[in-house]
C-alpha cells in the first residue's frame, strides 16, 4: 500500500512527494487506515526512527476542521526537543492546507509568546505535560472540543513520572475524542491508560513488543572504571568519520564528558537539562549541521533528537532502566538505515548485560578495546583516502604553488609523502606510543584451555578498499564484489571492517595475489574501486580483532596490562 491508496486529502499527498516520501514505513502502513475514520482508539507500539510522527499527524491533518480555529488535536510528548520536532514534522506535511495553525507548547520558553499564539487560534497543540497543565490551570487553553489525543513516546513520559499529570490532562478532555497511543515499548502504567482512557483499541505492532531495532549492531567492552574515558576516547579515535551520540546518566557528567572531549581536540558539546532553550537549540543547530562530531547528552535531553545518519550510539555507561537502552540505541538506524550500539561497562555492570538482552529481544557481541597500533592504521589510511579523493582547484592554487616548489625541490617523493603524513600524523604516534590494552576482560589476555581443539592460525592478507558506510555499501556487498571479480570461494575471506569512506578486508594469504589483479578499472555500485595492500598478520582462532564474537566467559576474573596515560588529542 502506498500514501496515494489511503484516502488522504491531495494536498496531504503533494507535502509527501514534495518530501520524498515514496513507500510508508511499516507503522505508517499499519496504523493510518486503521485511524483514518476517526473513530478507533489505537496503541501503536514501534520503534524510534519509525516514522511514527507521519503515522498519527496525516489522518489527524486530514481529520481536522481547517475552519474551526479552536484547539481540535493535541499531541503530548516527554520533551521539549520532541515537542519542537513533531511541530516542525506536522508544519511540513501542513505546508499546502490553508488554514492550519499548530502551536508548540513546552518549558523553558516565554509562556506569554505560548498564550499569544493560541489565542491568536490554533486547531493543534504539541505540548509537554508540565507546561500544558500550566496553562490550562490559567485557563489560556481549552481543551473541551479536542477530537484527537496523542500520546507519543508514552513509555518515556510514564519512566519521568509524568503519569498524575496526563491523567489530570485526560480527565479534561472529551469522553467522545480518539486516543491514540505511541510507543517504543509496553510498560504496565501505558497498558493502564489504555484500559482507563481508550473505548476497544486497535492494537499495531511493529516488530515485536519492547523489541530493539534489528538493524542495529550491539557491541559491549568490558572496562575497568578508572579507564572509561580513555576507552571512549580509543573508540572514537578508531572510527575516523564517527557521527555520534554520547549517552551519560547525568547531567554532571555529561557536562563533564563534554568538557574532556572539547578539550582533547574532539568536535563535542553537551546537551542536557541546566541549558536554556536557545543554548539547547543552538547546540542541535550545530550537530545537525555537523559543526559538531560529537554529541554529549542525557537519556531525557535526547528525547525527540530525529537526526539523518548517526553513525554510533555509544552509551558511556549504561541507563538505570532497561527500556531506555532501546530508545538510546533506537537514535542510530533511522528509517531502516544501519547503525552501531557501543557499550562501556565495568565488571559489575556486566551482570546486567543478560536479563537486558532478554527484555531487549537483541544480542551483544563482545568487543576489545582498539589497541593504539589499531588506531593508528585506521587514522592513517583515513589521511591518506581524504587526501587522495580531494579536489584540486588547480586555477585557484596556481599563483600560490611556485614558492612551494622551490621550498620542497630537495625532497624526494618518498621523503615528501613521509613528511605530510608525518605532519598530519605524528600527534597519534604519540598519543598512543606504549599505549596498552584497556579491557578488563579482552580475548586477547585469555589463555586458550589445554583440553581445546584449536585450528592452526592462518596467514591472512590485508586490504584497503575505497567504500564504505557513507556510499550505502555493507560487508555481505564487499564478500560478494570480491568473489566475483577473483573466483576465490568465501570462505577465504576473513574480516571486514566498515568505515565511512573506506574499509578494511581481509583473505587467506594463498589467494591474495588474486586480489591484487583485480583490474584498476572495476567498479561497485558505479563506484570505481581502488584497492591497496595494508598488513599481512596471523589470523584463526587465536585472532584477536577489536569486533570478533568470542565465546569465553565475559564475566571472568580481569586480567589487563598497565597502560600509560594518553597525552591530550
Amino acid at each position: 500500500m502506498k500514501f496515494d491508496d489511503m484516502g488522504l486529502h491531495p494536498n496531504l499527498l503533494k507535502a509527501i512527494h514534495a518530501l520524498g516520501f515514496v513507500e510508508p514505513t511499516p507503522i505508517q502502513k499499519a496504523a493510518i487506515p486503521k485511524i483514518m475514520d476517526g473513530q478507533s482508539d489505537m496503541v501503536g507500539l514501534a520503534q524510534t526512527g519509525t516514522g511514527k510522527t507521519a503515522a498519527f499527524g496525516l489522518p489527524m491533518l486530514h481529520l481536522m476542521d481547517r475552519l474551526a480555529s479552536v484547539p481540535q488535536g493535541l499531541v503530548i510528548c516527554p520533551t521539549r526537543e520532541l515537542c519542537l520536532q513533531i511541530t516542525a514534522d506536522l508544519a511540513q506535511y501542513a505546508r499546502y492546507l490553508d488554514n492550519v495553525q499548530i502551536t508548540a507548547v513546552y518549558g523553558g520558553a516565554a509562556i506569554s509568546d505560548q498564550i499569544r499564539k493560541i489565542k491568536r487560534g490554533t486547531q493543534i497543540i504539541v505540548a509537554t505535560p508540565g507546561r500544558l497543565l500550566d496553562l490550562m490551570n490559567r485557563s489560556a487553553v481549552n481543551i473541551s472540543q479536542v477530537r484527537f489525543v496523542v500520546l507519543d513516546e508514552a513509555d518515556e513520559m510514564f519512566s519521568m513520572g509524568f503519569q498524575e499529570d496526563i491523567n489530570d490532562i485526560l480527565k479534561r478532555t472529551p469522553e467522545s475524542k480518539r486516543t491514540w497511543l505511541f510507543s517504543a515499548t509496553m510498560p504496565s502504567s501505558a497498558a493502564r491508560i489504555a484500559k482507563t482512557y481508550m473505548r476497544d483499541p486497535v492494537e499495531v505492532t511493529v516488530g515485536r513488543r519492547n523489541i530493539g531495532a534489528a538493524n542495529i549492531d550491539h557491541t559491549y567492552f568490558v572496562i575497568k572504571e578508572k579507564d572509561r574515558y580513555a576507552a571512549l576516547k580509543r573508540l572514537i579515535d578508531f572510527e575516523p568519520d564517527i557521527y555520534g551520540l554520547i549517552f551519560c546518566r547525568t547531567r554532571a557528567e555529561t557536562a563533564t564528558v563534554a568538557a574532556n572531549l572539547a578539550g582533547d581536540g574532539y568536535q563535542a558539546e553537551a546537551l542536557h537539562g541546566d541549558l536554556s532553550q536557545e543554548q539547547r537549540n543552538q547546540v542541535m543547530r550545530k550537530f545537525r549541521e555537523r559543526a559538531l562530531q560529537l554529541l554529549v547528552a542525557t537519556d531525557v535531553a535526547a528525547r525527540g533528537i530525529d537526526v539523518e545518519d548517526i553513525s554510533h550510539v555509544i552509551h558511556y555507561n549504561l541507563p538505570d532502566e532497561d527500556e531506555r537502552y532501546t530508545h538510546r540505541s533506537g537514535r542510530t538506524a533511522r528509517a531502516g538505515k544501519s547503525g552501531i550500539s557501543l557499550m562501556l561497562v565495568n565488571s559489575r555492570e556486566a551482570r546486567r548485560l543478560p536479563e537486558l538482552q532478554r527484555r531487549a529481544g537483541i544480542r551483544f557481541n563482545t568487543g576489545a578495546i582498539p589497541r593504539g597500533s589499531e588506531i593508528c592504521e585506521k587514522q592513517l589510511f583515513a589521511l591518506v583516502h581524504k587526501m587522495a579523493a580531494v579536489d584540486v582547484n588547480h586555477k585557484d592554487i596556481a599563483p600560490y604553488l611556485p614558492p612551494v616548489y622551490k621550498a620542497l625541490e630537495g625532497l624526494s617523493r618518498e621523503e615528501l609523502i613521509q613528511r605530510f603524513v608525518s605532519a598530519q600524523f605524528n600527534r597519534f604516534l604519540n598519543y598512543y606510543r606504549g599505549a596498552g590494552d584497556l579491557d578488563s576482560f579482552s580475548a586477547r589476555s585469555v589463555k586458550p584451555q589445554k583440553s581445546s581443539k584449536r585450528p592452526p592460525a592462518q596467514e591472512v592478507q590485508r586490504f584497503l578498499i575505497n567504500i564504505g558506510r557513507l556510499h550505502k555499501i555493507n560487508e555481505g556487498a564487499i564478500v560478494r564484489w570480491v568473489c566475483e571479480k577473483t573466483g576465490i570461494r568465501s570462505n577465504k575471506i576473513g574480516q571486514i571492517d566498515l568505515s565511512g569512506e573506506f574499509s578494511f578486508f581481509e583473505v587467506d594469504i594463498s589467494v591474495a595475489q588474486k586480489v591484487f589483479k583485480i583490474p584498476k578499472n572495476a567498479k561497485l555500485d558505479d563506484r570505481t574501486i581502488h584497492i591497496q595492500a595494508a598488513e599481512t598478520a596471523k589470523t584463526g582462532a587465536a585472532k584477536n580483532h577489536r569486533s570478533a564474537k568470542r565465546s569465553a566467559n565475559p564475566f571472568a576474573a580481569p586480567v589487563s596490562k598497565k597502560h600509560s596515560p594518553r597525552p591530550n588529542r
